[in-house]
């Protein structure tokens, strides 16, 4: 690797290479420390964009070359952008797609090459779509965006609509859901993992948990007063009638819930059903297709028949008459939906870059786009004047008549700002397209004064900085350093009121949001680049009710989720981390959520006391039944399982030697704290069950795991109660059984769960994002860096040419990449783990409260040497209480 400051590697040498788009399951991000977005598999267009408060739907538009939308052939991602590259009309065809740093901006730089020995001629068009939203609210892990008839997330359909960029002629395929659905009269449920369900494998296919903020205010539609019969499926083609429900005739009310019966809808197909309404002027959902938030709806609104369907909302003219019985059916297909009523057509949709919400209008030099239902403006501005600008509805389109000469190239230049202010965002967008090469270029410089600055003592850009790394393995110092800038990647500075916050991943979730446990894997390093940051972070976390949520939108401070069991343990593990990096007591006495850091370290410490297993030995902690506290995809790992209670005797110890330091006549309750935690220790090493694995505790009996993250906790927690030969044993297991190529497996595949779990981050098809750095650091508590080292050297091998995201997969050759299916994220800051192993397992600096009364660590290791450390006993003095 190239060498820049002090042994740092230049920036531009961690950028990915160039990729076939056939070796890519999940296409690149783009982030500038504003926003986020994703490229879709064409030349420009992107989606998922967010610079909240703004966020975008749908997606920004194709390029188009005589006609034909080229499908990207290449990709290559770099931290400033994206570039994408294909062949059309003989032509050679780059285009490079940059975020302006700390902007809520987009630049796109087209490159034409006549490659060929004659002259080329070609009709290139940009189609020009900026369909966004203002939203001071709805930044949850799902958060809000735009459509036609709404603001709030929906997945599969902007999913369904990305793929469909590279059609030369688009179709209405966000319609057209996959795969069955219940279909139900009455009350709908808020879109989300149908709980009643909820023993099916837990794999996201095709539902997602309601994970949005409750200032979203999504609320529970009542059902409509009304009687429905005759509900079916007239099947496209040869198929036969399907008959939903078992004929009867059904009394909807305001509170009915009632599922009949499930249907994959196709194109082509009439859902039908039979609507009698006794009174007039009434209101409420008659049925819906499922629980999601492009579900097919019909409905009333005072007497009128609604269709709503994959972000649209049509209403009839007319009130439905309360006189006998009416046919509603609605036809499907990917040219549109069509409600007929007795056979006559009354509401059919339209496409939807027809200018329903957003307006776009041209001068001639730049394209202005306002959304009618929220301050967001935008204006598309030309390096190159297009030969003409149309506009029509919410789109424009820009068209260039290029000419090149054998060996020739031209390059076009366009600018997307995002505002409030239309004058504001016209003139700037403007300003930027005028001097483009310069603008588009500082873009990059400035990613790379900033990588820079993270590791500079003293620099202006972060509260503190990082290690260097100076080592002659190649392959240790790609991963370290791209584990470092996969933290500077994710970090927002605009987002939050408290200051630089590090998302947890996207960018088709959480643009605003932070996960607990996520942070906790890699709190040491957060805590050496961004302390204050990080105390910020955690003063905002504990004020959070972290009993009953999974993480919190920084934006607004509001709770995101359902409970995870890993809560105390992160959070008391990032508290720990940042006490140990900085020495920063002062914490300790802060009063988040109306109590003192300390006293929360306390409660979180205690809680196994009331959550003791009313079965077996009612030593074990009992984390309950529901497999989404825990592991989420894997059904059996529930109840009393070994890695939280082991790490919850980490935290009692921990909590012991903390209140030893502190001194205030502490003693007593450490030494309670301390008896605790070799209880429960005893109980957790009475569940070995040989092997290298370990038992989950049940009501119902004891069962054998082979899963990575009881290995992780029980290593990180408890090194000093296992016999050699019981942790080379679990290092055997992990070693055999889950390493594999370069990267792992979580869950062992000959686990007989593993069939149910086959989700590729906590499952069998692969690992999460933490889990090798995690396992990485386990092996060096159990004295085996050899095997840690081998683990570290090959991770950075899984990133398919950018950075790790949530889940990296196995594919059909053995290799790895970042997985795509289950709804992964292409970015997760859990992996900065990778990072984390080096400095605190490699280097032993493992930062925690006995760093505050000893040396811990050193900075030189057979793996190299780290430099500028800045830690307690490594630069930093020891606090005085």
């Amino acid at each position: 690797m190239t060498q820049h400051i002090g042994g740092v590697p230049a920036l531009d040498t961690l950028a990915g290479e160039w990729l076939e788009r056939s070796a890519l399951n999940h296409l690149p991000s783009l982030r500038n420390q504003w926003g986020q977005g994703h490229v879709n598999g064409d030349l420009t267009s992107l989606s998922w964009l967010a610079f909240a408060p703004y966020s975008g739907g749908y997606h920004t538009g194709a390029l188009r070359i005589d006609s034909r939308v080229p499908a990207a052939e290449r990709l290559r991602w770099s931290p400033w952008g994206v570039e994408r590259a294909a062949t059309a009309s003989g032509l050679g065809i780059t285009t490079d797609v940059r975020m302006g740093y700390e902007r809520s901006r987009l630049m796109w730089r087209l490159t034409l090459r006549n490659d060929t020995s004659e002259q080329a001629t070609a009709v290139v068009e940009q189609e020009l779509l900026a369909m966004f939203a203002h939203s001071d609210v709805d930044w949850g892990w799902l958060y809000g965006s735009p459509w036609n008839a709404g603001h709030h997330h929906d997945y599969f359909t902007t999913e369904r609509i990305r793929d469909e960029a590279t059609a030369d002629s688009p179709r209405q395929v966000q319609f057209l859901p996959v795969g069955e659905r219940w279909i139900r009269l009455g009350s709908p449920r808020i879109p989300g993992i149908q709980r009643d369900e909820d023993n099916a494998p837990m794999l996201l296919e095709s539902e997602l948990p309601d994970h949005s903020t409750k200032d979203a205010e999504r609320v529970r539609a009542p059902g409509a007063a009304c009687r429905v019969k005759s509900v079916h499926v007239r099947p496209a083609g040869d198929r036969a009638l399907m008959p939903l429900g078992d004929g009867a005739e059904y009394k909807v009310e305001a509170r009915t819930d009632l599922r009949i019966g499930t249907v994959e809808l196709r194109g082509g197909d009439v859902l039908a059903c039979d609507i009698r309404v006794d009174e007039p002027d009434v209101t409420g959902v008659v049925l819906t297709h499922g629980n999601h938030p492009d579900s097919l709806q019909i409905a009333l609104d005072e007497g009128r028949l609604t269709l709503r369907i994959a972000g649209e909302l049509l209403v009839s003219p007319e009130p439905l008459s309360i006189e006998g019985w009416h046919t509603v059916s609605i036809l499907v297909s990917d040219g549109g939906c069509e409600l007929r009523l007795n056979g006559a057509p009354v509401l059919t949709t339209s496409l939807w870059w027809e200018g329903q919400r957003w307006t776009a209008t041209t001068d001639g030099a730049t394209v202005s786009v306002t959304d009618t239902r929220s301050a967001a403006r935008c204006v598309y501005a030309f390096a190159t004047a297009p030969d003409t600008v149309e506009a029509a509805g919410a789109r424009a389109v820009a068209r260039w008549n290029v000419t090149l000469e054998p060996g020739a190239a031209t390059t076009l230049g366009i600018v997307l700002e995002i505002g409030a202010s239309a004058e504001r965002v016209a003139q700037d967008a403007s300003a930027v397209a005028a001097s483009f090469a310069t603008e588009f270029e500082a873009v990059a410089e400035r990613w790379r004064t900033t990588w820079d600055s993270a590791f500079e003592p003293g620099n202006t850009e972060f509260s503190g900085h990082l290690p260097t790394l100076r080592t002659e393995d190649s392959d240790l110092s790609r991963t370290y350093y791209l584990g470092a800038l996969l933290a500077i990647y994710l970090r927002n500075t605009t987002v939050s009121p408290i200051g630089p916050v590090f998302l947890t991943g996207g960018p088709r979730l959480g643009a605003t949001t932070t996960f607990f446990w996520d942070q906790s894997e890699w709190a040491r390093t957060a805590s050496l680049l961004e302390p204050a940051g990080l105390r910020a972070w955690i003063m905002a976390a504990l004020a959070q009710p972290y009993d009953h949520c999974h993480s919190f939108d920084t934006r607004n401070l509001l709770p995101v989720g359902n409970h995870y069991a890993a809560n105390d343990h992160s959070l008391f593990r990032t508290v720990k981390a940042y006490v140990g990096v900085t020495g920063d007591l002062t914490l300790l006495d802060e009063k988040p959520g109306g109590r003192s850091v300390l006293d929360h370290l306390r409660a979180m410490a205690y809680r196994p006391r009331g959550l003791r297993a009313a079965f077996g030995d009612g030593v074990l902690v009992d984390f309950g039944r529901d497999a989404w506290e825990l592991l989420e995809c894997v059904p059996n790992y529930r109840d009393g399982v070994v890695s939280l209670n082991a790490g919850y005797v980490g935290m009692l110890r921990s909590l012991a030697a903390l209140l030893r330091a502190l001194g205030d006549d502490g003693d007593a309750e450490a030494a309670a704290a301390t008896a605790e935690a070799d209880e429960l220790a005893a109980a957790v090493l009475g569940q070995y069950a040989g092997d290298g694995r370990w038992l989950i505790a049940h009501p119902e009996g004891d069962e054998v795991i082979g899963h990575c993250l009881d290995f992780e906790l029980v290593a990180a927690d408890m090194p000093q109660d296992l016999s050699p030969e019981r942790g080379d044993a679990m290092v055997r297991f992990v070693s055999e059984h889950l390493i594999d190529g370069d990267w792992m497996r979580a869950l062992d595949p000959g686990d007989p769960i593993a069939p149910l779990s086959d989700r590729p981050d906590h499952g069998a098809a692969g690992a999460f994002a933490a889990w090798p750095g995690a396992t990485a650091f386990g092996m060096c508590r159990l004295g085996h860096p050899d095997i840690a080292a081998d683990v570290l050297r090959r991770a950075h091998r899984a990133t398919s040419g950018g950075l790790w995201g949530q889940a990296m997969e196995v594919t059909d050759d053995g290799t790895y990449r970042v997985a795509g299916r289950g709804v992964a994220n292409r970015d997760s800051n859990a992996a900065v783990a990778v990072t984390e192993a080096v400095i605190a397992g490699l280097f032993g600096i493992e930062a925690g409260i006995e760093s505050l009364t000893e040396d811990i660590g050193t900075v030189r290791s057979p793996y190299g040497e780290l430099d500028h450390v800045r830690a307690i006993g490594f630069g930093l003095p020891r606090p005085v209480r």
